[in-house]
């Protein structure tokens, strides 16, 4: 998350250099690089958002290309982005030759299409060609997560000679992932793979095939970022290599960029489960149409979902003039299936995403949720008889409760003994029909959903909610019409 709309006071560290860093700038900006080198990137960045346009490319300039682009990492991301289109093709692709080619790609993906090929045509080609081959791949995807810089070795290698490759590359400063270093084959198909501390401790003249694992936890580059996401998490590993269907490595997906994609596809969920598209930017950073349209959609398709609440109301409104006291509980009853059904709904679409159960286990879903169901529709119907009774004990006496229309006039109420044991008993019957529905309807959704080709994280709760809310008000209105047939009604 950047720090860019932050106050200073929540930046510390950044209030705290930014004063010294702009003293820097106007008395010696030859002297800040070496100032400043022992600082983190991330820390700079923060100063660099404190600062002015004008202060931040002299900043930036100071600071070197290489240096430069390890705070343009970290730099918030519409910041980045107007910076670098603010600047020339050349100058942008100096700094972003000197990144990373994950990080490079992705943040000529944040750009303006034609900004981003003129900053191209001026990469290096070896560099422009990687950077062309990432962002064909989906920026969801393992190939548009990976980087291609990774350390490997010939298995037929001896560990003397793989060490001094090792080296080699550590000195270059050129390779990203150096968790691991992965071994090949005769062919350069990936064949096994060993930590840098086990190269270190391999005795003297072995080969690396002695001491490499064999059994080499991979991903292609088409899976999607969750998938990724379980491999290192069930394996517990800080890096996982990408590979073809020959065989070959194709780049290496480090736990950092693990995190920042989980984090990203965890906001996603989380504003689709409220009812709403995925924001593309930040809440902070997002124009106010743009809002608009990612929220204006899904609240017009509830609302019109809603009305076909008020169809089925028509249905039973000779029985609301009949016994008022029916509507006073339509709140309660509704919201009872709404709840139960937005609980199932957020528990299946979870066990969806960590791969728990998958859509032909639905059924082995309803024979959980069928008896969870009627059991916490009892518990709500005991609480909701409970709560009637104790409405009628307490205003035995007030209007609201316990009358009934009669031959005088819709003006005029007459008392009906035993009208609160007979609403109890409709509510609570009503409560285990309606939870039960609920838990069965916002249970099966998402598979319905995963089966149509849409993420699951669409069963949003408001969305679950309204189609409870209309199947709700008729079991409701059933059990009343049942109960009180020939008494009431």
């Amino acid at each position: 998350m950047s720090s860019r709309n932050l106050p200073p006071e929540d930046r510390p560290v950044a209030a705290l250099l930014a004063p010294d860093i702009i003293a820097l700038l106007e008395e010696s900006p030859s002297t800040l690089a070496v100032e400043t080198e022992e600082i983190h990137p991330a820390d700079l960045a923060d100063v660099a958002e404190l600062l002015d346009r004008d202060q931040l490319k002299a900043f930036l300039d100071a600071l070197g290309p290489s240096r430069a682009a390890d705070v343009l990492e970290y730099l918030d991301e519409e910041l980045r982005t107007e910076f670098l289109e603010a600047i020339t093709p050349r100058q942008a692709a100096e700094l972003v030759t000197e990144m990373t080619p994950d990080d490079r790609a992705d943040i000529l993906d944040e750009i303006d299409e034609e900004h981003a090929e003129e900053i191209l045509s001026e990469i290096p080609s070896e560099a422009r060609r990687v950077t062309e081959q990432l962002l064909a791949y989906d920026s969801d995807s393992a190939g548009g997560l990976m980087t291609t810089e990774f350390v490997s070795v010939s298995a037929d290698m001896t560990v003397e000679n793989a060490l001094e490759n090792v080296r080699a590359v550590a000195r270059s400063g050129k390779k990203e992932a150096m968790h691991n270093i992965y071994t090949t084959d005769a062919q350069g198909r990936i064949a096994g793979v060993m930590s840098l501390r086990e190269l270190l401790a391999a005795p003297s003249g072995a080969k690396i095939s002695d001491i490499a694992w064999t059994e080499v936890v991979s991903v292609r580059p088409d899976a999607d970022r969750e998938e990724v996401a379980r491999v290192i998490a069930n394996y517990d590993m800080v890096a996982v290599p990408v590979v073809s269907e020959s065989g070959h490595a194709m780049g290496v997906i480090t736990v950092d960029d693990v995190i920042d994609a989980i984090q990203e596809e965890q906001t996603e969920d989380v504003q689709k489960f409220g009812g709403m598209e995925a924001l593309d930017e930040p809440y902070m950073q997002i124009g106010l149409f743009a809002m608009i349209k990612k929220r204006a959609g899904w609240l017009s398709i509830l609302l019109i979902s809603e009305t076909f609440t008020t169809t089925a109301m028509q249905h039973f409104t000779d029985e609301l003039s009949k016994v008022a006291l029916l509507g006073l509980f339509i709140p309660l009853v509704m919201s009872a299936g709404g709840n139960s059904g937005s609980q199932a709904t957020s528990l299946i679409t979870r066990a969806m995403a960590l791969r728990e159960v998958e859509v032909r286990d639905w059924w082995r879903v309803v024979a959980r949720e069928l008896p969870s169901g009627i059991i916490l529709g009892s518990i709500l119907g005991a609480i909701g008889m409970i709560r009637i009774s104790a409405w009628q004990w307490m205003f035995q006496h007030n209007i609201a409760l316990g009358y009934n229309y009669n031959s005088l006039g819709p003006d005029k109420l007459t008392p009906i003994p035993g009208t609160w044991k007979l609403m109890a008993l409709t509510v609570g019957f009503a409560l285990v029909g309606i939870v039960t529905f609920g838990s069965l309807a916002g249970s099966m959704l998402p598979f319905i959903l995963k089966r149509l080709g849409f993420d699951p994280a669409s069963a949003s709760a408001p969305l679950v909610a309204t189609l409870v809310d209309i199947t709700g008000l008729t079991i409701y209105f059933v059990v009343a019409l049942i109960i009180l047939h020939g008494t009431l009604l």
